[in-house]
């Protein structure tokens, strides 16, 4: 059974930072790209970043590209996204997945696995 469990999130102010860690356990992670997605509060969930299962290539929303990074350790089986300069606009529950094949990086859809969501608040 796979499981994924993000952490991390919290209120913070406009122009902070933040870093959350999804671990994964289950499955084999290093064979899967991962992906993160934000739903925020009266929106549908969207893409914020994916990296590919070695870490060579990194995809990002044009909202938070030159903000947030993504990276991962596939000894620890860990995802991480650390997210600078922070917005309001940032505030959503963020969530981790992984990438079930080849298809999009950027589509619901083509992730087969989901975190619970963890809460990032960003004030003003």
């Amino acid at each position: 059974q796979v499981q994924l469990v993000e952490s991390g999130g919290g209120l913070v102010q406009a122009g902070g930072s933040l870093r959350l860690p999804c671990a994964v356990s289950g499955g084999s992670f290093s064979s899967y790209a991962m992906g993160w997605f934000r739903r925020p509060p009266g929106k549908e969930r969207e893409f914020v970043a994916a990296i590919s299962w070695d870490g060579g290539d990194t995809y990002y929303a044009e909202s938070v590209k030159d903000r947030f990074t993504i990276s991962r350790d596939n000894g620890d089986s860990t995802v991480y996204l650390q997210m600078n300069s922070l917005k309001p606009g940032d505030t959503a529950v963020y969530y981790c997945a992984r990438r079930r094949g080849s298809g999009s990086y950027f589509t619901l859809l083509e992730y087969d696995y989901w975190g619970q969501g963890t809460q990032v608040t960003v004030s003003s």
